[in-house]
């Protein structure tokens, strides 16, 4: 049968255990003030990807139009799809 001595030295050398096993990790403030760090740059690259996406789509648009403006030129004029005007 265990003795309170004996259940003393258990639970000191669990302490001792579960220090030596935690002692590299943060504290809970230290945690959570990196979490806010990494969360505030993910906030920031989706906003990023955001306008970089509408001015993909701008681009997009624009190339849409030019061409559309190409082939009405080339509709209109002596120079078929496909052949060069600098030519």
């Amino acid at each position: 049968m265990l003795t309170q001595q004996d259940i003393d030295e258990i639970d000191k050398l669990i302490t001792e255990k579960l220090d030596e096993k935690t002692k590299l990790l943060p504290t809970k403030d230290d945690f959570f003030t990196k979490m806010d760090e990494v969360m505030g740059e993910l906030k920031a690259i989706r906003e990023e990807h955001a306008l970089q996406g509408n001015t993909i789509s701008n681009h997009t648009d624009q190339l849409e139009k030019q061409e559309r403006q190409i082939e009405h030129l080339q509709h209109h004029t002596a120079h078929p799809p496909g052949t060069s005007v600098l030519a």
